[in-house]
């Protein structure tokens, strides 16, 4: 017979064990439950949008095209009484035009989003260009973007900026956004600008580049957005020491998408070859001691708040593919603002082929 403490011990062996099975059993049982509730959330909320584009169709044939007319918005006005009676709020003759707004800005019931809430499409039927509000749908959908960061996208021009910075391939820009293929090529995550309005910087605010990566990191959620789709953070910082020599990079992320690290360097003034020449050396030491097997080459970014196009033309700009500098804005462009600087972006494409 085997002494007590040794029965006790194997009690307490058998205890610790059922306790951990119990563990793993309550996760596996909770991640199942709490994965069908949410499964059901998105059915219940899809139902409703699904209603609401149902609602929108019967508004527009029962006007008949006359929307506009004395009879078109009262049809509305009275199905809003009723409606309001019957089913409470949420049915007043802002949300019905809403809803008729929503069938004729996505005719096609099978091309929405499971995925996205009413709240999403009242963001995007504001968008009036049919290709561009498609294109939001589905980037909404696949980044999981909340309906605030939807907005966001919105109002800074995501869509117009990821055009304009890589105008020398539009065509197949254009052709990949649409084929919802991921990127290939470093220039296919690059932007510029970037707009970091959500950091409360007044555009002519002074301040130090320890500075503004302190408010990229306090704001980091709301930067790896900016940045795009695949980013993940690494390291801020980031030391590397060269035989007594101690290099420390601003920021650093992964991008999963193109499988490679991305350096960002921060320079609160305008760009200089020094600049450019310091992210050459942090991209390398990078590739040297940091890189893995399986990991692409490393991408560099000098994130200024002035560009200087003869620099970047006469630089290693001109011919590296994985160094880039991008410039930032702290408020969001005006539409003029932003035309007016793709028509120039289209002007130094040009003048580069006729060098060429």
């Amino acid at each position: 017979m085997e002494p007590e403490y040794k029965q006790d011990a194997s009690l307490l062996n058998r205890n610790a064990l059922a306790h951990v099975e119990l563990d793993g059993l309550y996760s596996q049982v909770r991640e199942i439950l709490e994965a069908a509730r949410t499964r059901t959330y998105h059915a219940v909320n899809f139902e409703m949008v699904k209603a609401y584009w149902e609602v929108g169709k019967s508004i527009v044939e029962a006007q008949g095209g006359e929307e506009r007319s004395e009879y078109g918005r009262g049809l509305v006005k009275e199905l809003s009484v009723r409606l309001t009676r019957d089913y409470g709020k949420g049915f007043d003759s802002t949300n019905l035009w809403h809803m008729r707004n929503f069938y004729l800005s996505f005719p096609i019931l099978d091309a929405l989003r499971p995925q996205l809430s009413w709240t999403h499409y009242r963001h995007l039927i504001k968008v009036k260009d049919a290709d561009k509000r498609l294109w939001y749908m589905n980037e909404c959908a696949e980044s999981n973007w909340s309906t605030r960061q939807l907005e966001r996208q919105i109002n800074s021009f995501y869509y117009e900026r990821l055009l304009a910075t890589r105008e020398d391939k539009r065509p197949e820009v254009i052709a990949e956004i649409f084929e919802k293929e991921p990127p290939k090529r470093p220039e296919d995550i690059i932007r510029d600008p970037y707009v970091l309005e959500f950091l409360g910087i007044n555009q002519d605010t002074q301040f130090r580049e320890s500075e503004l990566e302190q408010a990229l990191i306090d704001n980091l959620q709301e930067f790896l957005l900016e940045l795009g789709r695949g980013f993940a953070f690494v390291a801020r910082q980031k030391h590397i020491d060269l035989d007594g020599d101690h290099f420390y990079i601003d920021l650093v992320f992964y991008n999963y998408l193109l499988n490679c690290f991305v350096l960002i360097d921060l320079k609160a003034g305008k760009l200089t070859h020094q600049d450019i020449g310091q992210m050459d050396t942090y991209v390398r030491l990078y590739n040297e001691f940091q890189r893995g097997s399986n990991d692409n080459p490393t991408i560099g970014i000098v994130l200024c708040s002035e560009k200087n196009e003869t620099v970047a033309r006469y630089s290693l700009l001109a011919d590296d593919k994985n160094i880039f500098a991008s410039k930032y804005e702290t408020t969001i462009p005006k539409p003029e603002e932003l035309e007016a600087y793709i028509q120039e972006e289209r002007r130094r494409f040009e003048e580069r082929q006729q060098d060429e």
